[in-house]
């Protein structure tokens, strides 16, 4: 279905290879999934398949890619729409309509397609993604996780026979990526449609794949095999993979299930270290004693329009404190973060940063107070080069030049800085704009979906940095789906349902045993209280 023969990509002026050398045949009908560090080459290697490289994106091509056939250097992407469906990283990027069944008729339309066949495939659609209550909502008003499954059904109304994604599940929440990639795998096993998508989420993917490319970077070969021979040297590992390495399990697991089953040993050895009670042991996540309260929100209520988006919600933020924010998508997560920043107002209640109301303060008053990392990082990016964003908030925050870049490299190491911020991977702006907002360490950090398009490793470092930060006394909230973040980083989980908290609890008390927010170590060692890899790792060293 899918074949690259000797394809090698180059951008003007890059000072390498994207891709090189690549062969790589993709058959009808197979779940293959696309991993790889931040700004490897795995995007590149998905537009790839319907001619957007180099046809859309520039760049020049050696070497051939079919698809069904067609050859991508004579079809663009305009003669491949009705054989490859794409769904790229920033969905609101694709979007043509304003309402949601609009959108996902759109495609159909252009294909020329009869109203009764456009009918009846947007209602397979809608009851596919679980979209039926929202086929009205205009989609300015959606959340990030609800637009991302409007683009996945935008594109899967018009019935292709390979379906491309980039980041699908990284705006989700738990349960609503399992939705969709439980829609995607049916697509695959009862349709034979051939899906290839790039997820950094490996633990909520892998085991779905038939196969696994990995894509090391640095024009180096692909690696192209079965999800276990792959993992078992892969530098980029879900946390149950990384789990079996730490305990010597063979074969690796690489599902929860099949972790559970070698697991006995290793959770009579925890228990023995610590008489069972791992949550006095220190984890790292836990900075020093909360100091005082600099964030709070009082009975406050948000709506747009008929729409209450927070109803009634007490919450607050210490010193020191590392607070996720969880919730399904729409739970009103995002709108407590804006109306901390005044940018949502308040339609009853209050919201008050160092006991100011955000909205009565200036622009550069407010950046003294709290700072914000939205969904969509390229809304705080405006200069053309990655150098000229970096001393330009270095300017803004009366740092000592070259803080931005320093953190910067931290968390994306060795971006050009005469790069644009727009010929980023996603996870590649999303670190450029972290580096920005946290050079002048504001007193209250909010971070919406800070993880999104971050790989493992970068992710490792963003939690040490948001450690260190809280010990100086910072006061962090993420509102994030991604719950190995929460477990790793948070020093308390928050749960937001239908715009109230329902949940407010230390987060190993709030995510052990819940089926949706518990990490995957949690899952395999429960009812132990033991999160991640790290903390398992130095229970077992304080031991030897």
């Amino acid at each position: 279905m899918i074949d690259f023969d000797r394809v090698s990509i180059t951008y003007p002026d890059a000072p390498r290879t994207t891709l090189s050398g690549v062969d790589l045949h993709v058959p009808e009908g197979e779940l293959c999934l696309v991993i790889g560090q931040t700004g490897s080459g795995k995007s590149t290697l998905l537009r790839a398949v319907n001619g957007l490289v180099p046809h859309f994106t520039g760049g020049t091509l050696a070497g051939r890619v079919t698809v069904a056939g067609r050859d991508t250097a004579t079809h663009p992407p305009r003669d491949l729409a009705d054989v490859v469906g794409v769904v790229g990283q920033d969905p609101t990027a694709g979007f043509v309509t304003d309402v949601v069944e609009d959108e996902l008729a759109y495609g159909m339309e252009s294909l020329g397609l009869r109203s009764d066949v456009m009918r009846r495939r947007v209602e397979e659609t809608l009851d596919l993604l679980g979209l039926a209550d929202l086929r009205a909502r205009a989609l300015s008003t959606l959340s990030g996780g609800q637009r991302q499954r409007v683009a996945i059904g935008s594109v899967l109304t018009s019935h292709p026979s390979v379906l491309v994604l980039d980041e699908p599940t990284s705006a989700l929440d738990p349960p609503a990526a399992e939705e969709v990639l439980a829609a995607l795998q049916r697509l695959v096993h009862d349709l034979g449609i051939t899906v290839v998508l790039a997820e950094h989420r490996l633990e909520r993917v892998l085991q779905y794949a038939d196969r696994v490319i990995h894509v090391p970077g640095a024009s180096a070969p692909l690696r192209i095999g079965s999800p276990a021979d792959i993992m078992c040297d892969a530098p980029i590992a879900p946390p149950v993979v990384e789990l079996g390495r730490l305990a010597g399990w063979s074969p690796l697991p690489l599902t929860i299930r099949d972790a559970r089953r070698q697991a006995d040993g290793l959770r009579d050895r925890l228990t023995t270290i610590s008489g069972g009670d791992g949550g006095r042991i220190d984890n790292g996540a836990h900075p020093a004693t909360p100091g005082e309260q600099v964030a709070v929100t009082c009975d406050l209520t948000v709506r747009y329009g008929a729409i209450a988006a927070l109803r009634g919600v007490d919450f607050s933020v210490h010193a020191g404190e590392i607070v996720a924010l969880m919730g399904r998508n729409g739970a009103g997560k995002s709108t407590l973060l804006r109306a901390l920043t005044g940018l949502s107002r308040a339609d009853g209640g209050a919201a008050r940063v160092l006991g100011h109301d955000p909205r009565s303060l200036s622009p550069r008053q407010l950046v003294t107070h709290v700072g914000l990392v939205p969904q969509q990082p390229a809304d705080l990016l405006y200069a053309d080069t990655i150098a000229a964003e970096c001393t330009a908030a270095d300017r803004d925050a009366q740092a000592t030049p070259g803080t931005s870049r320093e953190l910067l490299d931290r968390l994306v190491p060795n971006l050009d800085p005469d790069a644009h911020p727009r010929d980023l991977s996603e996870g590649q702006r999303l670190g450029l704009v972290l580096a920005i907002v946290l050079v002048a360490a504001p007193p209250v950090l909010l971070l919406d979906e800070p993880t999104r398009g971050l790989d493992y490793a970068a992710k490792a470092r963003l939690v040490t940095i948001l450690r260190e930060l809280a010990a100086d006394g910072h006061a962090i909230v993420l509102a994030t789906h991604d719950v190995e973040l929460a477990a790793s980083a948070s020093t308390r989980t928050v749960v937001i349902a239908d715009g109230e908290v329902v949940v407010d609890a230390p987060t190993a008390e709030a995510v052990v045993g819940s089926p949706a927010f518990a990490p995957q170590v949690a899952k395999v060692l429960a009812p132990l209280p033991w999160l991640t890899v790290e903390h398992v790792a130095r229970t077992l060293g304080a031991a030897s």
